[in-house]
């Protein structure tokens, strides 16, 4: 086995930013096609905007076989996801797309369905994507064309109707449906919204997350009753704790490293709003910190939407607390965030804008795998969102929060803020569906 950069693999973290001259890794591998030895490249890489992967190619060059595959380097998602994308311009064909091998690819205007792991995970386009449903449609064709030639015609007519599509006579919209939450597509106006390409989380079923390998305690045999790592060691009592006033700690893995480490998790009571659960993990390994907060009262009948003015030092210092399913948008500089590009924290609105303008900075220094005109325009967010933090810039910064789990102090409390508006809403058939709430009776979320 060859390998390169291994030595500085020890030092950084595994997943670091792409640099193929140090990072691949060649392994001599056996091919599938001709029996003879390939050799296999990985690449342990990070996408933008997207997460930590596994990149795979293999080529034989005895026989010229070649193969590409992607896996996560992640857990499963606590949900899956249906990607619907309207293919209206040429450039949409480009998009960049991650697919997994438990990726569903539908095509409406045909009737067609590519099914879940029927295709290895991959990084491709949407033009790709095409090709290689036409690829596999005609590859028997010679041969079937002899034996069964009515069938041979049927296929050749859709793969005529394949190559349509990519002359863009009309509009189509391309789904990309995946249980394991793994499938993104390239967002090309980033850090701006997407217009064509509309996601949804949704709550997989039973038979999905056995397909996935996830099973319940019950389902796989577990004997039920307490878990003895959670008692009291023998001889002392086992009085209730009180959660207000104890720091409860737990051992768990640095996501960036996996060097182990501990998470500290406190109840605490956020004035004017609700009960919270704040958890903070610090890795001494690799120096990665983090804090999540989730509330700790359920969910809210509305969605609610927060509003307020930042122009001084005072608006900075104001406490904010931003739940996993809120977006943040900053309407002067054309931003918005999803609720999955900064997770659920507790911090101050100058620490929300700071968050914010390092991860543009850091999707910068991807360069290399961004497209020009995209890493320009995140370096010129960038710069305005220092002049921001400089007090330079006055923006309005909005929250949005389907849950109604977020918060923005108020200076004037009990009194109006007359910088800060919040507005209750109703929330939309999507909103639910991404909360899991259609199949539930939502008449009370606590």
């Amino acid at each position: 086995m060859e390998t390169n950069g291994v030595a500085n693999h020890a030092k950084r973290s595994l997943f670091s930013d792409l640099d193929p001259d140090e990072d691949i890794t060649q392994i001599e591998s056996l091919c599938v096609t001709c029996g003879k030895n390939g050799i296999t490249r990985i690449l342990l890489t990070k996408i933008p905007f997207y997460k930590q992967v596994v990149l795979m190619s293999f080529e034989c060059l005895e026989c010229g076989y070649r193969n590409n595959e992607i896996q996560s380097a992640g857990k499963v998602e606590e949900k899956g996801v249906r990607i619907t994308l309207s293919v209206e311009a040429p450039e949409d064909f480009n998009r960049q797309v991650v697919k997994s091998d438990y990726t569903s690819i539908k095509l409406p205007i045909l009737d067609f369905e590519v099914p879940s792991q029927s295709q290895k995970g991959e990084v491709t386009t949407v033009e790709g994507i095409i090709n290689r449903a036409i690829g596999g449609l005609i590859r028997d064709y010679e041969v079937r064309k002899p034996s069964d030639p009515e069938t041979a015609d049927k296929i050749k007519d859709f793969v005529d109707k394949l190559f349509l599509l990519k002359t863009l006579t009309r509009p189509f919209v391309l789904i990309i449906e995946d249980i394991s939450g793994h499938s993104c597509v390239e967002n090309p106006k980033a850090p701006k919204p997407d217009p064509n390409c509309h996601v949804v989380h949704f709550d997989r079923s039973k038979s999905e997350d056995h397909i996935l390998g996830i099973y319940t305690k019950e389902e796989i045999g577990e004997p039920e009753g307490k878990d003895e790592s959670l008692l009291p060691p023998l001889g002392e009592s086992e009085e209730p704790l009180d959660l207000e006033a104890e720091v409860l700690r737990f051992p768990t893995n640095c996501p960036i490293c996996g060097t182990p480490t501990t998470t500290n998790m406190k109840l605490t009571k956020i004035p004017y709003f609700k009960e919270v659960v704040i958890m903070a993990t610090n890795c001494d390994s690799c120096g990665y910190r983090t804090n999540e907060i989730k509330s700790g009262a359920g969910m809210e009948p509305r969605g609610v939407k927060i509003e307020v003015t930042v122009s001084s030092r005072e608006d900075f210092s104001r406490d904010l607390l931003k739940s996993e399913t809120c977006s943040v948008l900053v309407p002067e500089l054309e931003l918005e965030a999803g609720p999955f590009v900064v997770g659920g924290k507790f911090t101050t609105v100058e620490g929300l804008l700071t968050d914010l303008k390092t991860g543009l900075e850091r999707s910068v220094l991807t360069r290399d795998t961004l497209q020009a005109e995209v890493a320009e325009a995140l370096s010129t967010l960038a710069k305005r969102l220092d002049k921001v933090l400089a007090t330079e810039e006055a923006v309005t910064l909005v929250l949005d929060d389907p849950a109604g789990n977020s918060f923005v102090q108020s200076l004037t409390a009990p009194d109006p803020d007359p910088r800060l508006k919040i507005t209750h809403y109703e929330r939309s058939y999507d909103q639910n569906e991404d909360l899991g709430l259609n199949d539930m009776n939502t008449e009370n979320y606590e």
